[in-house]
């Protein structure tokens, strides 16, 4: 008998010591990711600081890419296009709100189908391949309408059409296409190389994002200095050039972290989960269900339970009973749903009224982007018929952006190494300032960069009316004035855009992350096409009867301009109420902001 017991606790011991090692090789790797050869990710070699300081690089070149043309491109098609100049304002608008709103598309598709690595990678190729078109077009003559003399003495201006218009519009697009991949990706893929479930990862990570603000800031500052002075003296397709150029170099510095990135695998469409949960709850609402159609007490479902375990994918904590929240989702998970295909889980449920609660604060938003989108064209109007000089220095009125952008540059780490470590010793709490904190500090700024913008118009119409309002010369009163409603305006920016993207990534379902935080860029692209609106409703609603609108008249002068700003004041204040009702009623989610 002895004989035979040998081997077999030879085997025992064996079999024990295999599934030690195997338990230790599973805790050093990060379930749900994988290296950029789709090997599993691997504790202490891939995520943390230095993998996202690579996507902080990559932020500051694309960014420039992307607004050294956006930020002057009105100049482009006025006088180079002949488009009239609110033509050319409207295209602008188009192109730049575009861009935005098709990172809700980047976003989608890194949950759904891709990794954010290959996202990016795509998106850059599609920009690159853009501003290639643009800089051709911008050094052939060929592709551009005739020169002409405005006044038509010579030979009167010939807007862009045909297969000319048909080259710059796919340019333009193109790059959108690619700005709005890179928008919908690259926040992400930096946030997700921190491990969400340490005290350390998640502080790490909010430093990520008050640092990709900055970058963003950075990049628009060489865009907005720098790359419009070479289009301004040396031509467009210099500037097209950079651009060009800038993208394509920001592609070997990605990959040059690709050793250290986590990538997130891709779990299926997330608005699948959407469309159904919806569909089956107000179906099961409006089909009679017997006592014994209860909800199902369990996170998956009998049809998930195979594809979630071919990704490999660490799932939540396993979510038994529904929430009382939006209790009318909860008829998605009954027993016997009206159709089997519309079969859903509580952790399923679950998600999508996280995805429908953070909709309202993501509304509460669109008004502050509306500001900065009035702010950055009527502020260059004043800028414009004031004294542009400091000292023996005449600034050009097109680089007042520069003055958010620096507030930003200077603000984020102050607000990251004074601000957050001072909060977290005074509130006993991880985060110190939370999310919605943040974002409601910025909505206020906001209204205080209106009413400030009110209030120099003000000082500026004064002496407007003694110098006479059609006088052309520059106004005895000096831009910088300009500069206080800047202020308000950067810092409004800084705390609501890294704390809106923070809130949507770490609010968000594992498997629509992308997509939440794309929601942010979103924002700014519904608040442009707001703005438009609001100053069509304005003219309409102010002008007739003999008189002219508010935002109407021979010059700036005739303006009133001051009311207009007043009115954004009074909208941007319901706003902020509004956003307080949501704000209170949210409870938090993720981990660190529950602490």
């Amino acid at each position: 008998m002895p004989h035979f017991q040998l081997p077999t606790l030879f085997f025992k011991g064996f079999t024990r010591e295999m599934e030690v090692e195997s338990q230790e090789h599973s805790n050093n790797i990060w379930e749900g990711y994988v290296d950029w050869k789709k090997k599993p990710a691997i504790k202490g070699k891939h995520g943390g600081m230095l993998a996202a300081s690579f996507v902080l690089v990559v932020e500051v070149m694309e960014n420039l890419a992307y607004l050294a043309n956006a930020s002057n491109l009105v100049l482009y098609l006025t006088q180079f296009m002949h488009f009239s100049p609110s033509k050319a304002a409207n295209h602008v608008t188009d192109f730049m709100g575009t861009a935005f709103l098709l990172a809700l598309l980047g976003g989608f598709l890194s949950d759904a189908f891709f990794t954010t690595y290959q996202i990016y990678l795509m998106s850059a190729l599609v920009e690159f391949l853009g501003l290639v078109i643009l800089t051709i077009q911008a050094r052939s003559s060929s592709l551009k309408p005739p020169k002409c003399s405005p006044q038509g003495a010579t030979v009167p201006c010939e807007q862009v059409h045909g297969a000319k218009a048909a080259v710059l519009f796919l340019g333009l697009y193109l790059v959108a296409l690619g700005v709005g991949g890179i928008k919908g990706s690259l926040p992400s893929h930096g946030a997700e190389q921190f491990d969400e479930n340490t005290a350390k990862g998640r502080k790490q990570r909010s430093t990520f994002f008050n640092y990709f603000v900055f970058c963003l800031a950075f990049g628009a500052l060489i865009a907005v200095t720098f790359v419009i002075w070479i289009e301004d003296n040396k031509g467009w397709e210099w500037g097209f050039g950079i651009s060009t150029l800038t993208i394509w170099l920001s592609i070997p510095v990605f990959l040059a972290g690709s050793k250290f990135y986590r990538n997130k695998i891709p779990s299926g469409s997330p608005l699948t989960t959407i469309f159904k949960v919806l569909i089956g709850a107000m179906l099961n609402n409006y089909i009679a269900r017997s006592p014994s159609n209860a909800i199902v007490s369990m996170s998956l479902s009998p049809n998930d339970t195979e594809p979630r375990q071919q990704t490999v994918t660490k799932e939540p904590e396993e979510i038994e009973t529904p929430s009382t929240s939006l209790k009318f989702l909860n008829q998605a998970a009954v027993n016997k749903p009206a159709y089997d295909f519309l079969r859903c889980s509580v952790q399923q449920v679950e998600d999508v009224k996280i995805v429908l609660l953070v909709l309202p604060i993501f509304a509460c938003t669109i008004m502050l982007n509306c500001c900065l989108a009035q702010l950055s064209t009527f502020s260059v109007h004043q800028a414009s018929t004031m004294d542009t000089k400091i000292g023996s220095l005449k600034v050009p009125a097109a680089s007042l952006p520069v003055f958010p952008v620096v507030f930003i540059m200077l603000l984020a780490p102050i607000y990251d190494h004074i601000i957050i470590p001072f909060a977290r010793k005074a509130t006993k709490s991880e985060m110190g300032v939370s999310h919605l904190q943040r974002i409601g500090i910025g909505l206020l700024l906001s209204i205080m960069a209106m009413a400030v913008a009110a209030l120099v118009e003000i000082k500026r119409k004064r002496m407007a009316t003694r110098a006479g309002l059609d006088q052309h010369e520059p106004l005895p009163i000096t831009f910088l004035w300009i500069a206080f409603q800047y202020l308000f305006l950067g810092s409004a920016d800084l705390f609501t855009l890294a704390g809106l993207m923070e809130f949507f990534f770490s609010e968000a379902p594992a498997n629509m992350k992308s997509l939440a935080t794309s929601l942010s860029f979103a924002s700014l692209a519904m608040g442009y096409y707001l703005s438009t609106v609001i100053v069509s409703v304005v003219n309409s609603a102010t002008g007739g009867s003999g008189h002219p609108g508010w935002l109407s008249g021979g010059n700036l002068n005739h303006y009133h301009l001051e009311r207009f700003y007043w009115l954004m004041c009074i909208l941007s204040a319901l706003n902020f109420l509004h956003y307080l009702f949501w704000a209170h009623r949210y409870r938090y989610q993720s981990r660190g902001a529950r602490s």
